[in-house]
């Protein structure tokens, strides 16, 4: 393979960035078991790590160490300090911000030990909205022959002492983002994991989702409901959609919704702002990563609400994609991956 040029090759570097934070109080110094809650529909037991139950009112001026990838064509922040979440994504051709960029970080008490956030790119195991979300993690810089260069994150997860990987890369002349996860059990039992990017997106009247086209049916968590795709010509999640309404328009869901889908024969799906003549693909092998979902706090005063008080910059929609039922792994490495493709076009 021919080697890149200087110039050719992804620039990567840190630095230290200064982001207006509502900081965490301390965790419970006392051992928290919460053997019996649950937690969106998982067990919400936290021990041995700590837990947090309230947030703080005060904002300051708090300074983060980043890591900085960058192309010809994108430029990405990572922050290994809040789980390792990707923080900007942009595309320097047209300066559209392709993942939801958050010029605040301000928690809320969603996350199985309390703090989370919304925007970027959050990358989950063993379950949903992973336990660590809001703690630091190991990272290293990993330079390629090609002129590519990696962003590894590692941690080790105490409840089941296993230890989770992911590899951001960026290549030289592509506007492609890939993710690479590696996770392994370290113990000589089988463990269950779940493995899914939440990808937010700023949303508004003119932003469309789209699922692959074999897509005829989407459905809620565990199938309580489902309804026909792209047009919903039924109830859905209380909605009253018979006139038949294409909910791949942010506009026309009122109400918080999921909908998601995993019998599909093509590895894509993705957003497409309208307004901006620019968007994003999701791609990963659907034999390993069969997952895709959509979700929206809605186009109606409670999704407002909740979108401005997470969300100071608008509209908040998130993509999510992975492993979403639960595999097994023995003590062995398992490595589900994605690409995520910034995309400017024409629509006619």
């Amino acid at each position: 393979m021919k080697d890149s040029s200087p110039t050719e090759r992804v620039r990567a570097w840190e630095e230290t960035v200064a982001i207006q934070t509502y900081p965490t109080p301390a965790p419970d110094r006392n051992p928290m078991f919460l053997d019996k809650r649950v937690y969106q529909g998982s067990s919400g037991k936290v021990y041995p790590n700590p837990f947090t139950d309230h947030i703080s009112d005060t904002k300051i001026d708090k300074p983060y160490r980043a890591i900085f990838l960058e192309n010809e064509f994108i430029r990405i922040m990572i922050l290994p300090e809040l789980g390792g979440r990707i923080h900007i994504g942009q595309d320097k051709t047209n300066n559209y911000d392709f993942f939801y960029r958050q010029n605040v970080i301000k928690p809320a008490l969603v996350g199985l030990l309390g703090p989370w956030i919304s925007g970027g790119v959050e990358f989950n195991w063993p379950q949903h909205h992973r336990p660590s979300t809001f703690m630091p993690v190991d990272h290293k810089i990993q330079e390629h022959e090609d002129g590519s260069r990696t962003v590894w994150l590692s941690e080790h997860e105490p409840m089941n002492r296993m230890k989770g990987m992911v590899g951001i890369t960026l290549h030289p002349g592509k506007s492609i983002i890939e993710a690479k996860a590696q996770l392994y059990n370290r113990t000589p039992f089988v463990q269950t994991f779940l493995w899914w990017a939440n990808v937010a997106v700023q949303v508004h009247e003119q932003y469309q989702a789209f699922f692959p086209p074999d897509i005829a049916y989407v459905a809620d968590h565990a199938k309580r409901a489902v309804s026909s795709f792209p047009l919903a010509r039924n109830f859905y999640y209380g909605v009253d959609y018979t006139a038949g309404v294409d909910i791949t328009w942010y506009k026309n869901i009122p109400v918080p919704t999921s909908y998601m889908i995993l019998d599909s024969e093509y590895d894509f799906f993705g957003g497409y702002d309208h307004k901006r003549r620019a968007g994003l693909v999701h791609v990963a092998d659907r034999h390993i990563s069969p997952g895709k979902k959509l979700w929206t706090w809605g186009n109606a005063e409670f999704g407002y609400m909740w979108d401005d008080g997470r969300s100071p910059r608008g509209r908040r929609s998130s993509m999510r994609s992975g492993r979403t039922v639960r595999w097994g792994i023995r003590r062995q490495r398992s490595s589900p991956g994605a690409f995520f493709l910034s995309q400017t076009a024409n629509v006619v």
